[in-house]
């Protein structure tokens, strides 16, 4: 499969990296190199697991994502990455203010934060939304 142009997809993920780590995995099945994954981690554990899942670069912290997802096309994350304060404090106001307002096209998955509960979900387990984030994601680039 060929991308016309080579996409930036940021997958931001915190705490252990599970998440960020499970969705670079897929995409990399699937686009091999044919776009280019940066893991922006809010922490640096969370960069090194989705670096170790072959992401094409890392970066950790909250200036590095802010900077970061002026530039992406994609950006791919748990729904908590809008949310100041979530992910056990680690996505502060101005993340979810930066990727909130960032140009790219966001793919959230609806993950349950301790006290939010996004009304009208079913509970799928986690690789379930990947595989439906990987369907999304393919329809963004190849049905443009």
């Amino acid at each position: 499969m060929q991308v016309n142009s080579k996409k930036r997809v940021c997958v931001i993920d915190g705490q252990g990296g599970g998440i960020g780590s499970a969705i670079i995995k897929k995409l990399k099945e699937k686009f091999e190199e044919s776009i280019e994954i940066l893991a922006l981690g809010t922490n640096a554990i969370a960069t090194a697991q989705m670096l170790k899942s072959r992401a094409n670069k890392g970066a950790s912290g909250s200036n590095a994502i802010i900077q970061t997802v002026r530039t992406a096309d994609l950006i791919i994350g748990p729904v908590g990455i809008i949310m100041p304060h979530s992910m056990m404090g680690e996505v502060t106001r101005e993340i979810a203010e930066a990727v909130a307002l960032s140009p790219a096209k966001k793919l959230l998955l609806p993950l349950s934060q301790d006290n939010i509960n996004i009304v009208g979900l079913s509970h799928i387990p986690l690789p379930l939304l990947v595989d439906e984030l990987m369907d999304t994601y393919y329809k963004y680039f190849y049905n443009n």
